[in-house]
């Protein structure tokens, strides 16, 4: 792995145009994410998987970013027979947990402005989102500390 200065970001090409990314969890990292993995998918010509590919990166990294409270985070995008998957490390010993899916009323899609105030637990439906999308999903946890966090897309 290359070495990085504090906060910088690291991204390599391994095999056959995989990515490999290091950095410390920040805001700011879904959406450079998204960006490296919409050019290296245009690059394999899967354009036509990107969105769902790009919605369940930056989901699996908005999770890794806010389990790791500005420590280190991992991002690889690899290619597999039929798959593009994405698998995100962070060192929490949180495991991700899906909301249950329960059926919406019209009260639900209503505004709420208290959803925009400091402390306000709407979140917690990325995985449900990720697990709709992808073809396979998984955590393996990384002794002694952490877990990569995964999900195949069908291509």
């Amino acid at each position: 792995m290359q070495r990085k200065e504090e906060g910088e970001m690291v991204a390599k090409v391994v095999q056959a145009g995989e990515l490999d990314i290091s950095c410390r969890a920040d805001v700011t990292v879904p959406g450079m994410v998204r960006s490296l993995v919409g050019f290296r998918l245009a690059e394999w010509g899967l354009e036509r998987v990107a969105g769902d590919v790009l919605l369940v990166a930056g989901e699996l990294v908005a999770n890794a970013v806010q389990s790791a409270l500005d420590r280190e985070i991992w991002v690889k995008l690899t290619r597999e027979a039929g798959a593009v998957v994405v698998a995100v490390w962070d060192p929490s010993e949180g495991m991700p947990v899906a909301r249950p899916v329960v059926e919406m009323t019209l009260d639900d899609v209503d505004g709420d402005a208290w959803a925009l105030e400091p402390g306000c637990e709407e979140g917690g439906r990325g995985l449900q989102i990720v697990q709709a999308l992808a073809s396979g999903c998984g955590v393996k946890v990384t002794p002694p500390v952490g877990k990569w966090v995964w999900a195949a897309v069908a291509c």
